[in-house]
């Protein structure tokens, strides 16, 4: 996948986000060791370690110390500078309620899952700090004309500028069971794209699905547009990072109901060279501390700064225009996993990809919903784009799973419980694959060249950096990566630890997500079975 970007994307999952967010745990542990992970050479040793990286702005003191029952957020980019002890001690901030909101658009004063406020009045230089950025949904954008309508991207941010860079993609699902895939443009404010794009054939009666990726820390939707296509940036004021999805809902009631009837077919996951079932967004061996995020969409890129839609006849007319990419897992799995255990990923036909033929996030999530076998990945609300005020939400959580097409959580799920589920089943499952699958996947070019020499030692380093990001330490489990890296700090080999664990959640923990103090140590139960929620949300 040639791509003059193809560097942004693991550096920024791996550095970026890392840096601006620790995840939280209703229970007294520090939160330091889970700030600013870097894959990196230390100490003249070429064995990776963790290393902890200043932020560029912090939070008070007394908030960095935190409660056993209302953890504060970690400091990121876009955070406040410090408040004096006096300062802070006078005027303590207002607790703030992780599930009290809905799922919507922030529009005005977002914040970012740390609890930070989120500029909309940046200078090209705070954006280039900051990454955040804003990006204007057209007029009318599940219609033909408006999917043909370009997206603009603003707030100080460029299109030109690798971790600014938002993408967007249109899944088309018509009456008969009919799938097409369409990737709407999207241009830097005040300029005018390269090449207009030309409009999808949109049938009668169809329902479209748009999702939305970025290549930065947080993208707030903005414009008419937004509301007219139903779109989902934010859970209350809390914004999901990188990803949000339009009319995602309707889109797939109406295709679980073909589903149901017969009339759309998903196609079987397959069997790869290495005789396990081929993989799925959803399957524990894949995924990373934000599963079923970002997108496949692709866009060229000329000298100027103009953006135009992917397709043969754009890039015979561009010339030598680069490729600009996502950092998708929907793109890892359909472009590097897939073709490296011999596996065929959910494509259809694509009018704006290079093929004719492309997959889509969309695609992903109903392969995984009917093809996944158990046990299936759900979304955990330890995933860092899901905190709100750097707290474990149910309602964030559920948010999200809506726009993947997952089963709700109860409310009554035991937050920690959740995560440490996740994490355990992580591990155990990961690893094992990835040792199975580590000689196919030498063989296989990196997703991202600077961050593993190829794409085992890419996939060694993305679990290694999951682990720390979802603090799955505080559950009694240990890092079953090692990672060795060159003198530029890219992975050139892995190791794997194989001994299967078991993650207890520690005493004085929140039970259940209500304050109540459990007073002891409870094993989390391996080998669940089947799709349905329970306490725990697995």
């Amino acid at each position: 996948m040639p791509s003059r970007r193809q560097s942004a994307w693991r550096r920024r999952r791996l550095e970026s986000r890392i840096s601006r967010i620790a995840v939280p745990l209703a229970i007294p542990v520090a939160l330091a060791v889970i700030v600013g992970v870097v894959i990196a050479v230390a100490g003249g040793s070429n064995d990776t370690q963790v290393n902890q990286s200043a932020l560029d702005n912090c939070a008070s003191a007394a908030a960095l110390a935190g409660t056993a029952s209302a953890p504060a957020p970690a400091a990121s980019p876009s955070a406040a500078p410090c408040p004096s002890a006096s300062a802070s001690a006078s005027a303590p901030a207002p607790a703030v309620n992780p599930e009290a909101g809905r799922p919507g658009l922030a529009l005005t004063n977002p914040v970012d899952p740390s609890g930070a406020p989120i500029s909309l009045t940046q200078t090209p230089d705070e954006a280039a700090s900051s990454l955040n950025c804003t990006l204007t949904v057209p007029r009318n954008p599940l219609s033909a004309r408006g999917l043909a309508t370009p997206w603009q991207l603003g707030d100080g941010c460029s299109q030109a500028t690798g971790d600014q860079e938002a993408f967007v993609e249109a899944t088309i699902l018509a009456p008969n069971g009919q799938l097409q895939v369409y990737d709407p443009l999207v241009i830097t404010a005040g300029t005018t794209p390269a090449v207009a794009p030309e409009a999808p054939a949109l049938p009668r009666g169809a329902q479209v699905i748009i999702n939305v990726g970025f290549n930065g820390n947080n993208l707030v939707l903005q414009g008419a547009g937004a509301r007219e296509g139903r779109c989902i940036d934010a859970f209350g004021k809390s914004i999901m990072s990188q990803t949000s999805a339009c009319n995602a809902p309707a889109f797939y009631a109406a295709a679980n109901a073909l589903i149901g009837r017969g009339r759309l077919r998903i196609p079987q996951l397959g069997t790869g060279t290495d005789g396990k079932a081929c993989e799925t967004t959803e399957s524990f061996s894949l995924i990373d501390q934000d599963q079923s995020d970002n997108v496949i969409s692709q866009y060229l890129l000329n000298g100027n700064g103009q953006t135009a839609q992917n397709t043969p006849a754009n890039k015979a007319a561009m010339g030598d225009a680069a490729v600009i990419t996502n950092g998708s897992d929907d793109a890892l799995l359909g472009h590097f996993i897939d073709p490296a255990l011999g596996c065929k990923p959910f494509t259809v036909t694509d009018t704006t990809s290079p093929n004719g033929t492309d997959g889509s996030q969309a695609l992903n999530a109903l392969s995984a919903l009917v093809r996944q076998r158990a046990p299936r990945a759900l979304l955990p609300v330890n995933d860092p784009q899901l905190l709100v005020a750097g707290q474990f939400s149910i309602g964030k959580t559920n948010a999200f799973r809506m726009m993947n097409d997952q089963p709700q959580l109860p409310r009554s799920t035991d937050k920690n419980q959740n995560a440490a589920q996740y994490c355990q089943s992580m591990l155990n499952i990961q690893a094992a694959r990835l040792q199975l699958d580590a000689a196919k996947e030498a063989g296989f070019e990196s997703p991202v060249p600077d961050a593993g020499n190829n794409l085992a030692t890419f996939m060694g380093a993305r679990l290694a950096g999951s682990f720390d990001n979802m603090s799955c330490a505080t559950f009694g489990l240990t890092n079953p990566v090692t990672v060795t890296t060159d003198g530029n700090g890219v992975a050139t080999a892995v190791s794997l630890n194989l001994t299967q664990q078991t993650a207890t959640v520690p005493a004085g923990s929140d039970d259940k997500g209500s304050g109540r103090q459990g007073g002891y140590n409870r094993r989390v139960p391996h080998g669940r079975h089947g799709h349905r929620e329970n306490g725990a949300g697995m």
